[in-house]
């Protein structure tokens, strides 16, 4: 396994309560440092932290009283103690809005939530991961920052490479929205299509680790990945802090890889773990286009290996056809009492309209994704509509603008009231 090693022990690197890397299959621990599987037995590796010395309520008031990003959870984080000085883009704080007209139309009774990720500075979710990836590149010594992206990751990768003086160069599909092309290659940064789907342009990122041209490179979802996947986490944290400090009964999160879902499992478990929130059962379903639905087939069919798929979708921040973390999502569906559903490009754009009409929410096709899964669970009673529910969307629809193209004028008419009254609109 070809890995940079720019700085990779404890001693040379300040990343707070980040004790080691942990593998996830067996446990194997190694010192802090760009690796991202085990040399043991290949497993993916993830960050182990050494908690012991929080106070629950000192440490309560001190997230509190921090800043309204993500740095208010820096004790949490693998991040140094002054990460709220240095340049950096701050997502986090969100909205989480109380859908009740969307609750209505779904008949949820027991509250419905929109966790808007779209207000980020980027406006996705990837903004949280990138934060995390880039203080892990500092401390690592990398001098330019990259990855392999859907679209949403590499708008974050060169707004925050802008922000903190790196180089920055990424790599998508070739045939990406528009939008999220303008958004990523506005920051100046190199930006470089792949003649192929993400499952290529992630093999081609892992081959460029290993060769000299990608010395001092950061790869935000290979070698960073263990550092950048820890943002996801933020997003529980936020959740359980904006409901007053209690766990969701039941959460609807996008699969793309699976990372997001498992770090937000991860970030419950550890809230718990440190006495913030009571510890009760929660439920985490998953949600998948069906073009592109590897995971949910994996589970409808109670198969514990996820058979990878040529993705052909809308949702194209999902279209991951081979999800690293997919055997993960499985395992935490299974035990939580979720369940993994998909949708059809049909029913998203249905569910981005409903999200608009009912909470003025413009959310992106992965938006519609949880949404349209939401009705759907519920329709087949996999979902408990008496129970507090969260739903992520997880970016912002002006970048996915094609999949509501048919949308738009409800009538042309001449400037005069009898025209208007005409085309009754009275």
């Amino acid at each position: 396994m070809a890995v940079q090693t720019v700085a990779s022990t404890t001693d040379s690197v300040d990343l707070g309560p980040a004790a080691a890397l942990s593998c996830r299959e067996c446990g194997h621990r190694v010192p802090l440092g760009p690796v991202f599987a085990c040399e043991e037995c290949f497993g993916p590796l993830e960050i182990a932290y050494d908690f012991s010395a929080y106070d629950t309520e000192e440490l309560r008031k001190q997230i509190e009283a921090g800043p309204a990003n993500i740095w208010r959870y820096a004790p949490l984080l693998p991040v140094p103690a002054d990460v709220a000085d240095k340049p950096n883009i701050n997502p986090g704080w969100t909205k989480l809005v109380k859908a009740d007209n969307l609750a209505r139309e779904l008949g949820v009774t027991g509250g419905l939530y929109v966790k808007d990720d779209s207000g980020n500075p980027t406006h996705s979710f990837k903004d949280r991961v990138v934060a995390q990836a880039i203080e892990a590149a500092r401390a690592f010594g990398f001098t330019t920052l990259s990855c392999s992206s859907t679209g949403n990751l590499a708008g974050a990768v060169g707004a925050a490479a802008a922000r903190a003086g790196f180089r920055s160069c990424v790599f998508i599909p070739h045939d990406l929205e528009q939008g999220k092309v303008v958004m990523a290659a506005v920051y100046g940064g190199e930006l470089v299509g792949i003649e192929g789907n993400y499952d290529d342009v992630n093999r081609f990122c892992s081959e460029l680790i290993g060769d000299p041209a990608g010395e001092g490179w950061g790869f935000v979802n290979v070698n960073l990945r263990p550092y950048y996947a820890e943002g996801s986490k933020t997003l529980a944290y936020e959740i359980c802090e904006q409901l007053g400090w209690r766990l969701p009964d039941q959460l609807v999160v996008p699969i793309a890889s699976g990372s997001q879902l498992t770090k937000i499992d991860k970030g419950l478990q550890e809230l718990i773990k440190l006495g913030l929130v009571e510890d009760k059962p929660y439920k985490i379903f998953g949600a998948q286009a069906e073009g592109c639905s590897p995971v949910s087939v994996a589970y409808k069919a109670g198969h514990d290996v996820v058979r990878p798929q040529k993705p052909d979708t809308i949702a194209k921040s999902l279209a991951i056809g081979n999800p690293a973390d997919g055997p993960y999502v499985l395992d935490i569906a299974r035990r939580t009492g979720g369940a993994v559903e998909d949708v059809t490009d049909e029913q998203i754009v249905d569910a981005i309209k409903l999200l608009a009409r009912t909470e003025g929410i413009f959310a992106e096709t992965a938006g519609g994704v949880t949404v349209g899964v939401t009705k759907k669970l519920v329709e087949n009673g996999l979902l408990d509509p008496a129970l507090t529910t969260v739903v992520l969307n997880t970016g912002d629809g002006l970048k996915t603008l094609d999949a509501v193209a048919g949308t738009g004028l409800t009538a042309t008419i001449r400037p005069s009231l009898d025209s208007f009254r005409e085309a009754g609109l009275v």
